[in-house]
């Protein structure tokens, strides 16, 4: 049992944000259903027998969609970071995630539900720690001037002044 499980509220796209997330990430899958009652129906305002709420996995991280109406949305003070290893593969997760959505500066982005992403590498933190406080400097100034990452000009900024 994950003990911390993040819950996403939807207006009511939960199980269709969830089927979205799942097709997007290899190691994902879609796990359980709830539908709203009578009693939950009534709370809430929607309608008896939707769906309520769906849980889903993505690369071992469990998460909750929840269909709780238009009264919250997201917002960029928080965002899910996708680590990834080569530049075919932020190419996939940033035309993937970011299909009928917005893009950002330095690998932010928007999903057609509003929830944001970082499409990073792992190599951006090892190069921002990095002794030499120029080379650190350069890969910080590259980073912002970009929307998708870019390893090839990451690499680039770092070992070249």
């Amino acid at each position: 049992m994950q003990k911390i499980t993040p819950c996403l509220w939807f207006d009511s796209q939960a199980e269709e944000a969830a089927n979205f997330y799942v097709s997007i990430f290899k190691n994902s899958k879609i796990g359980h259903l709830t539908r709203y009652g009578e009693a939950g129906a009534k709370v809430s305002g929607r309608p008896k027998g939707t769906v309520m709420t769906v849980t889903f996995e993505i690369e071992g991280q469990e998460f909750m969609a929840l269909n709780g109406g238009p009264h919250f949305k997201f917002s960029e003070a928080i965002s899910l970071m996708v680590k990834c290893d080569t530049q075919k593969e932020i190419d996939e997760m940033w035309e993937k995630l970011s299909q009928s959505g917005e893009t950002g500066q330095c690998g932010w982005l928007k999903d057609k539900y509003g929830l944001s992403w970082q499409i990073i590498s792992p190599m951006w933190d090892e190069m921002l720690r990095d002794k030499d406080a120029k080379k650190s400097e350069r890969v910080m100034k590259a980073i912002l001037q970009m929307t998708k990452p870019d390893i090839k000009a990451l690499k680039q900024a770092f070992e070249h002044p």
